[in-house]
């Protein structure tokens, strides 16, 4: 088949690939309400196979290596091939070959639905913005985490056997402490304790989880929600500054030029 054929051009064009990741993900969506009427599954199939027809065109058009090599088509490559299940439990037995895990795979094909975030417009660069960001904050959400589980332990120790419904381990323990730092209805698991204690337990019960408020979901997450988004938008600040820089310099050439000739 040749390279610049009328069949591969199709099978290339992002617009006819996203027209069908569009009606895979309703009929994906029809699936799941529980609707399994003949016409969905066939359409489903159909979009599973072209997404296969488009891996093959495009290992024959770019070559293994230079396929695989590309984030994006190492996406869509795994993708497709996770998604692989769905074709073969309608030719094959699945119960009769004990092969019932690929029903289990078929659930993946909900990631499909990620292919679109190639279509969606400077995502590369909100990827790799994403990326720096993680790299210079991991260190806050160390951190942060560090107090979760700190905070945990604490909370697990004290209240254990007072509200075992929140702290009977370390575990529901900093699942608790999780859910107060991220603010909303952060009263609830206080009050709660609170009702089912001592009246001067319960005063104790209420400052300490004010603090860990205070600690934790105000100072806490603000700062890692800063260090973050200060991160993603650094490469827009250093292209600006190069810009200024650049600006300053013509200015002062500009000046100097000026100065040469009144001289």
């Amino acid at each position: 088949m040749k390279k610049d054929s009328l069949f591969l051009r199709l099978f290339m064009n992002d617009k006819f690939i996203l027209f069908f990741i569009l009606l895979n993900t309703a009929m994906i969506y029809l699936q799941e309400s529980n609707l399994h009427d003949v016409w969905i599954v066939v359409l489903d199939v159909v979009c599973t196979c072209v997404f296969v027809i488009e891996m093959i065109c495009k290992h024959i058009v770019l070559g293994v290596k230079k396929y695989w090599s590309s984030g994006w088509n190492r996406l869509d490559g795994v993708l497709v091939i996770l998604s692989l299940p769905s074709l073969v439990s309608l030719v094959l037995p699945i119960e009769m070959m004990s092969l019932s895990f690929l029903l289990a795979l078929r659930v993946l094909r909900v990631f499909r639905f990620f292919r679109i975030f190639h279509f969606f417009p400077n995502f590369s660069q909100i990827a790799m913005g994403f990326a720096r960001a993680m790299k210079q904050s991991y260190a806050v959400f160390a951190g942060l985490i560090i107090i979760i589980l700190l905070f945990a332990l604490i909370s697990c120790a004290i209240y254990k056997d007072v509200a075992p419904e929140f702290f009977a381990t370390p575990t529901d323990s900093i699942y608790s402490i999780f859910r107060l730092f991220t603010i909303e209805g952060w009263y609830e698991i206080p009050d709660t304790i609170a009702d089912a204690v001592s009246p001067a337990f319960a005063r104790f019960t209420r400052v300490y989880f004010s603090v860990l408020l205070v600690l934790g979901g105000i100072i806490g997450v603000s700062l890692v929600n800063s260090v973050f988004v200060d991160a993603m938008v650094s490469d827009n600040n250093d292209d600006l500054e190069k810009k200024m820089d650049a600006l300053e310099k013509k200015i002062d050439q500009l000046l100097e030029e000026k100065d040469s000739k009144i001289k």
